[in-house]
């Protein structure tokens, strides 16, 4: 009775070491694709992806091999970027019955790393609402990443014309004709008695 209490907390630990979305979602017949960060140190170890409600009773659909770092099954694929440290696997010709809980995941000897999603699979009939849920339920990587688009293609552009709006209505900085005079009469001054030296 003890067992599936012990494997729950082992496979909490394994979240610190591997990170993904809590919930994803795709329309019935087209595909999804989820994305799975991984801490250093685990570059090399093989991936996969695994359907179950329970993580001691998740089925492996798909692994990565030592040799192999993008793996294609049918309907389902799995890649493993080692340099970003990214698992992406994408799920297409969705179906209804592709519903369910998943878990991405890293192998190791002992208990293997791992991170549960949710994929959501909605019909056509469902499309509204399904659009506008997936505009709300976007990734916070994916909502990161839109900012910082938003922040360097719109924001720091929009504000650099307003400054320099600003700057060409200011027009030029003016000299006061005190100043200006002054400032000739120095110069010719200086030229003068530059000119007088032999």
């Amino acid at each position: 009775m003890w067992l599936p209490p012990a494997l729950l907390l082992l496979s909490l630990l394994g979240c610190f070491s591997i990170q993904g979305p809590k919930v994803t979602r795709g329309l019935e017949g087209g595909s999804l694709t989820v994305e799975c960060r991984y801490k250093p140190g685990w570059e090399t170890n093989r991936k996969w992806w695994c359907r179950g409600a329970d993580w001691y009773d998740c089925q492996i659909l798909i692994q990565t091999t030592s040799s192999q770092r993008t793996v294609q099954g049918p309907r389902l694929s799995i890649s493993d970027n080692q340099r970003d440290r990214v698992i992406s696997v994408t799920m297409w010709g969705l179906r209804r019955d592709d519903q369910g809980t998943y878990w991405c995941g890293i192998k190791r000897l002992g208990t293997d790393r791992g991170t549960r999603i949710q994929v959501i699979v909605v019909g056509p009939e469902n499309l509204s609402s399904w659009t506008t849920a997936n505009s709300t339920g976007v990734s916070s990587g994916s909502r990161v990443r839109n900012y910082y688009l938003l922040l360097v293609f719109v924001k720091v552009p929009l504000l650099l014309v307003v400054v320099g709006a600003i700057l060409w209505l200011k027009g030029p900085p003016r000299v006061p004709e005190e100043q200006w005079e002054q400032s000739i009469h120095t110069n010719l001054a200086y030229d003068l008695a530059g000119d007088a030296t032999p």
